[in-house]
Order: C-alpha cells, then sequence, then structure tokens
C-alpha cells in the first residue's frame, strides 16, 4: 500500500499515472484554444480522481496531519491540476513580483528575478541550484542574466518535461539541467553548489527547516543561500477567524500543506547554520507610484497591451470560466477542469484578501551564507 492510499480515494501521482493523465498535452497552453486542446487531451477518469484526491486535503479529520505528512501526494496533485492554468494566465514563472506603473509584467517578473540573483551573489561559470523549479522559468532567467550553470530540482513529472522542452526552446540545454527529486532529500552530495535560491517553492514542504537544512548541506562553505518565502505576517492572530479563514484559503487554493510566519522562516534559517545577512519583507509598496504585487491577479475590464494581459482582466477570466462551464455541461471536458479554475480563482481573491489584512506575504526575502568552518 502506498502512502496515498492510507486515505480513502486518493490517487497516488507517480510518474505512470501523471503521464497517463497528460498524455501529449505538454504544449504550450498561452491562448484559449491551446489550454483547451491541452485539457481535452488529458485522460478525463484520471483528471477527475486527481481532483477528487486534492479535494481530500480541504475536508476530513486530521487535516493538517495529512496534509504535512502526505505532501508530495497533495503538492504534485495540485500542480498536475493548476499548471496549465498557471501558464496561460501568468506565463512560465509561477510567482509574484513588484510592478512599477507603465512597466510591462513580463519585465517586473525578470526584475524581481534578477534582484534575487544578485543578492546570492551568482556569477558567469557558478553551478546553482533552483530549488522548486516549476517549469523553468526563473532558472532559464537566471542563466541569461548572469551565465551560471543552473540545475533546478523538482519533483512533478509534468513540469520537469515543460522545463526540459522550455530549455530546448531556449537554445540552453548546455547551460541548464532539470532533475526530479524530493526537495527533503535531494540527490546531490554534500557542498556541490556556489548558490541556491528559491522562488515561492519552498512554501510547499511541510516545515521549513527540513528544507532548509537541505539547502544548506548541497551548498559550499561561503556559497549563499536567497529565497522568496510565502509567509504570514506578525499581523496575523490565530483567535481572529477571519484571519485564520483566509490563511486556510490560501493554502488549500495553492497546494501547500501549512504556512508559517516569518519569525519562523528566520529561525529555521539560523537553526540549520546559516549566517543571515538580510531579511525583508518586500511586498510593501516603498515607492510612489508603484503598484501593487496582486495586481495582475485581476485587473480593469480590458488591458489589451497583450494577450496574457487580457486572460487576467476580468472580462478574460468570466470568458475563461464561462468557456470552461459550457464545455463541461456539453461534455467535452470533465466538470474537474471548470472546478479546477474556480478553485484557482478563489486561491487568488484568498491572496488579495490576505495582503489587504496584512497577514500574507508572497515575497519574504531572506539572505544568508554558509559559514567557511
Amino acid at each position: 500500500m502506498t502512502i496515498a492510499e492510507e486515505i480513502q480515494n486518493l490517487i497516488d501521482p507517480t510518474p505512470e499515472v501523471s503521464a497517463k493523465l497528460h498524455g501529449e498535452s505538454s504544449n504550450i497552453p498561452d491562448t484559449p484554444s491551446r489550454i483547451v486542446k491541452s485539457l481535452i487531451s488529458k485522460d478525463k477518469a484520471i483528471q477527475e480522481e486527481s481532483f477528487n484526491t486534492y479535494e481530500s486535503f480541504k475536508n476530513g479529520g486530521n487535516l493538517e496531519n495529512n496534509r504535512t505528512r502526505l505532501y508530495t501526494t497533495m503538492t504534485n496533485t495540485f500542480y498536475n491540476l493548476a499548471t496549465d492554468f498557471y501558464e496561460y494566465g501568468w506565463g512560465n514563472s509561477f510567482h509574484f513580483s513588484r510592478r512599477c506603473k507603465g512597466e510591462l509584467f513580463e519585465t517586473s517578473i525578470a526584475r524581481h528575478e534578477n534582484n534575487l540573483f544578485r543578492s546570492a551573489g551568482i556569477k558567469e561559470g557558478d553551478k546553482v541550484l533552483d530549488v522548486g523549479c516549476g517549469v523553468g522559468g526563473p532558472a532559464r532567467e537566471c542563466v541569461r542574466f548572469t551565465g551560471a550553470h543552473v540545475i533546478g530540482i523538482n519533483n512533478n513529472d509534468y513540469q520537469l518535461e515543460k522545463a526540459r522542452k522550455y530549455a530546448k526552446i531556449s537554445g540552453q540545454e548546455s547551460n541548464s539541467e532539470f532533475v526530479k527529486g524530493d526537495f527533503l532529500n535531494m540527490p546531490f552530495p554534500d557542498n556541490t553548489f556556489d548558490a541556491v535560491y528559491a522562488i515561492e517553492a519552498t512554501c510547499h514542504a511541510p516545515e521549513l527547516y527540513s528544507v532548509y537544512k537541505e539547502m544548506f548541506r548541497v551548498l559550499k562553505p561561503g556559497g549563499k543561500f536567497a529565497i522568496y518565502e510565502w509567509c504570514i505576517t506578525k499581523d496575523f492572530s490565530s483567535d481572529n477567524k477571519l484571519h485564520s479563514s483566509i490563511i486556510k484559503r490560501i493554502e488549500y487554493g495553492n497546494g501547500i500543506p501549512k504556512l508559517y510566519s516569518t519569525d519562523r522562516c528566520l529561525a529555521d534559517v539560523e537553526k540549520c547554520g546559516f549566517k543571515l545577512e538580510f531579511s525583508k519583507d518586500i511586498s510593501e509598496i516603498s515607492v510612489q507610484g508603484n503598484l501593487p504585487w496582486y495586481t495582475d491577479l485581476f485587473q480593469d475590464y480590458f488591458n489589451f497591451s497583450s494577450f496574457r494581459s487580457m486572460a487576467k482582466t476580468k472580462l478574460g477570466i468570466a470568458a475563461l470560466t464561462y468557456m470552461l462551464g459550457f464545455l463541461t455541461f456539453i461534455k467535452i471536458l470533465p466538470k474537474s477542469a471548470y472546478e479546477v479554475n474556480n478553485l484557482l480563482y478563489d486561491a487568488a481573491k484568498a491572496c488579495v484578501d490576505g495582503s489587504a489584512n496584512n497577514i500574507f506575504t508572497p515575497m519574504f526575502q531572506v539572505v544568508a551564507h554558509k559559514p567557511k568552518n
């Protein structure tokens, strides 16, 4: 019996299950027709079972323990369901960024990544680890910006397939590698990398210390550790029912076993042996005219600067929702495709609610180094 089968009706997202679910659907779903084509090409029965599996992490007894104990099942199932939607609405870097007024979305994403690479001191020729690399967007930007050789680790087969495909399209096959592995048990020797970074990814760990400890282990002495972490802020109160409800919605809607506080994040970084250099919640607007990090989640009704910008408008979101609803009604798509879209919509609203109540940040930046002795 696999660990996923310990809870009734769970389907374990093994490589075989992932391959059967997605089939030949690893195209780039950057238009309505392409995302629909990708969703239609999936195995409908496994898609339904996968959604039912994910729903089991929303309700039921001993919920937090199940999420943390079965974190690989939870997170892999989530990304099997959500990756196409993320690519459609967000591109191939699955993270937020602060944006200047008049700045293109794609430019702000690259600037946010480069800020972290700069803080990590990454330079040409360095061997660098991207922890939780997604479909490889930040890794490819790191190669372009620094000239380093970047290895991305990810436990999701579908995303790894896409990351390698994107690297080939970008001509970066010799400058990047994408390795399957659990970031709590990385398949790398001690003292391998000149720098390690993670962009809104280690929040998928059941607890932060274990993943930070692995990052410490594989980092060379003197090397730097740099992350953007999803955290609960100091304004959160566990006695406040609204606060607790928002955090639960953020966790469930984003495949996160449990969110931790900024204080816990820093304590775990130092507990691993890192020497802290810098920490700051950079989600706060510090320059007049800058836009909040959540601006691109819900734009105005019209935005024709790019198709992806249009997809994120209220009109674009409504159009996709109605289209998926219709295709579900006529049984071209399984009901789960429509439900995943709704799940991600509520997750986005929960993130905005978390920011509005000053209890959540997706960009708590931490920079530290591993002592030389």
